[in-house]
């Protein structure tokens, strides 16, 4: 009986380890391969809608029919509740996907002006507010979608009575077959005109929650806006929380009606500091949601296709990179525009450029026109893109592993008390190594243990929590290196595998880029990039105006290369073609490689022996592309082995 209790003990054990690896671990499902077309949805269009998209090769057919963001529905769902299942049910009989739209803390009441009852007349107590007591209501013309006569409101996740009904219209909506719930906005309100710096919500219910958790008064115990503040820093967290709690909640309704329903938020701030005003930080909600469709908006650049520079263009695969890194395996889509009337930019480049910079970051591709989600720019290139996705979804969309990285610190409470420094830091570098073509790999408080690369740079990371600390001691002990700029929070002793770099290259890069990115030349930090003491196993050999990832995909080192040479902001869209780039893979002999264009047909290149490794040469690169290498059997080169 001993026996087999000690064996029972294991397998328990096993199984929860099991259990506690599962998000790096489960088997991909269709929101990572999915293909994003979007569409209004009516009570008799959903035959037309599934048609739509099998036509333009949209394997994921997202709906606007909100139920919750809509009083009249929030209070009455049937009808649009039967519009839900019958797409959904077309889409599977046509083999294809639906998800459906519903908004998060936002609440529209049509032509209130005509109306005795809406949320905010029935309901003021439900009400975010400022600290003044400011109730969040809206009218027409705060927003673009917001029409004249109707009454915009945001309630506080709170509000028990509102949030009840919430979680009850949640599961009616699972309960209907379909395959995913679309959760837009899930916010504090902080950012219509006038309520940006009120770090809302001080409404009753909010407040008393937080007197709850942390026995502090909202309204008197903090300094506003001041990080420096133990108490706000309290309430920053606090608010972070209480988004991420609210859509672990709807997961969990959801799931108890559809356990294979998919939860997927929509999120527009990304890793600047607009993730900690608004409360929706991707980096907290990933590990409890199933994919986060980003709205990206780099934080100091145009959110346009058709007017991005080549910096907005590097800024944008910085944040993209940083959202594969925090989402462990899950699926990352990507809600941007291309095009919205530009008369001197060819629509069809826009979209064909927002595409490459999205999948050669491993990200889904959503296409939408203008600032609305349902439609295209233009149909034909929309299929076009999706056939080509489709075709090679594999090779962009299987996990991607590390081979020998360069790691790079994302530290989420830096990030939250001193953004602007942080960022700037961060990015520079992230930049720095794209630019230079090495292999980097984005580390989280969440993936540190597990990190594996020979260097790891911290970006003026400045809190560090006594686990961290320990971990760094650990590794710098294991004769790994560290690099750290700007701030040194980490407490290490001076040590030859401990680099220290006080003045910043990560920040005075990216300010010479925001300056002048044409002649930003990544040498002009030749010491910083030397501290790296890096030995690649690949080399390439590229423009810096080339941002590159490498990983390994299916057991295969691969080359991500996305072209941003030549592209004007609103003036030329069409990138000046890349000639010449070699890849050298160090130690090899045997094996065979091969090149995919965006867009194009596979090809297989020839190799030129030399300095015990193989070179070689990629044909020309528009836009972008990728290169992998197959290892023959017995060829063996470090970090690279199927």
């Amino acid at each position: 009986m001993k026996r087999r209790s000690c064996l029972a003990i294991f397998f328990l054990v096993l199984f929860a380890l099991v259990l506690m690896a599962a998000p790096n671990s489960e088997e991909q499902n269709w929101t990572h391969f999915v293909r994003i077309g979007a569409y209004g949805l009516q009570s008799n269009n959903a035959d037309q809608i599934v048609r739509n998209a099998v036509e333009s090769n949209v394997s994921g057919i997202e709906v606007d029919n909100d139920i919750p963001g809509r009083y009249e529905s929030f209070l009455n769902p049937e009808d649009k509740l039967k519009a839900i299942r019958a797409v959904a049910e077309k889409a599977h009989a046509a083999g294809n996907r639906a998800f459906v739209y519903i908004a998060g803390t936002e609440c529209i009441t049509a032509n209130a002006d005509k109306t005795a009852h809406t949320l905010a007349k029935d309901h003021p107590d439900w009400l975010q507010r400022k600290i003044t007591g400011e109730p969040a209501v809206f009218g027409g013309g705060a927003a673009f979608w917001i029409r004249k006569g109707d009454e915009d409101v945001w309630v506080s996740p709170y509000a028990p009575e509102w949030r009840k009904t919430y979680m009850e219209r949640v599961r009616q909506i699972a309960a209907t077959g379909i395959d995913g719930i679309y959760v837009d906005i899930p916010y504090w309100m902080t950012h219509f005109d006038g309520w940006e710096d009120t770090w809302a919500s001080f409404d009753d219910y909010t407040v008393a929650a937080f007197k709850k958790q942390t026995g502090l008064d909202a309204k008197n115990d903090l300094k506003l806006g001041d990080f420096s503040d133990a108490n706000f820093r309290k309430w920053a967290g606090f608010r972070i929380q209480t988004i991420t709690d609210f859509m672990q909640e709807i997961d969990k309704n959801a799931k108890s009606v559809n356990p294979a329903i998919k939860t997927i938020p929509e999120i527009y701030p990304g890793i600047e500091e607009e993730a900690v005003r608004v409360g929706a930080d991707v980096y907290s909600l990933y590990p409890i949601v199933d994919a986060i469709a980003h709205e990206y908006e780099f934080g100091e650049g145009d959110h346009m296709a058709s007017s991005r520079t080549p910096f907005d263009w590097f800024a944008y695969q910085v944040g993209m990179h940083s959202f594969r890194a925090f989402a462990q395996g899950k699926a990352t889509w990507i809600l941007n525009y291309s095009w919205d009337g530009d008369k001197k930019v060819d629509r069809r480049e826009a979209m064909m450029n927002l595409a490459m910079s999205q999948v050669m970051a491993g990200a889904n591709f959503w296409d939408a026109p203008g600032h609305s989600m349902a439609g295209s720019n233009d149909l034909p290139t929309r299929k076009k893109i999706f056939s080509w996705i489709a075709a090679h979804e594999k090779t962009f969309y299987l996990p991607r592993s590390p081979m020998d990285p360069i790691g790079v610190y994302f530290s989420p409470l830096t990030r939250d008390y001193y953004a602007k420094d942080f960022i700037r830091s961060y990015r520079g570098i992230l930049i720095l190594l794209m630019q230079k073509h090495l292999e980097f790999q984005v580390v989280t408080p969440r993936t540190l243990a597990t990190f594996q690369g020979p260097t790891l740079i911290l970006p003026d990371v400045r809190v560090l929590n006594e686990s961290e600390r320990t971990w760094l001691r650990d590794y710098v002990a294991a004769g790994k290196n560290l690099v750290i700029t700007g701030a040194d929070v980490t407490q290490l002793d001076t040590a030859p595998s401990v680099v220290r770099f006080p003045d910043c290259p990560g920040k005075s890069y990216t300010a010479t880029l925001g300056t002048d990115f044409e002649h930003a030349t990544p040498d002009s930090q030749e010491v910083f990039l030397k501290s790296l003491k890096t030995e690649p196993t690949i080399s390439v050999a590229a423009s810096p105006q080339v941002a590159t990832y490498i990983a390994k995909v299916a057991g295969k080192p691969h080359v991500f290369l996305a072209n941003f040479a030549g592209l004007r902001g609103g003036v030329n869209p069409v990138q000046t073609p890349q000639t010449g780039v070699r890849v050298t893979i160090a130690g090899a002999s045997k094996g065979k490689a091969f090149f995919l264009p965006f867009l194009g047909e596979v090809q297989e290149l020839k190799a030129v022996q030399a300095d015990g490794g193989m070179t070689f040469t990629l044909p020309e690169i528009s836009k972008g592309a990728v290169f992998w290498y197959e290892p023959l059997t017995g060829e063996k080169q470090a970090g690279m082995n199927p």
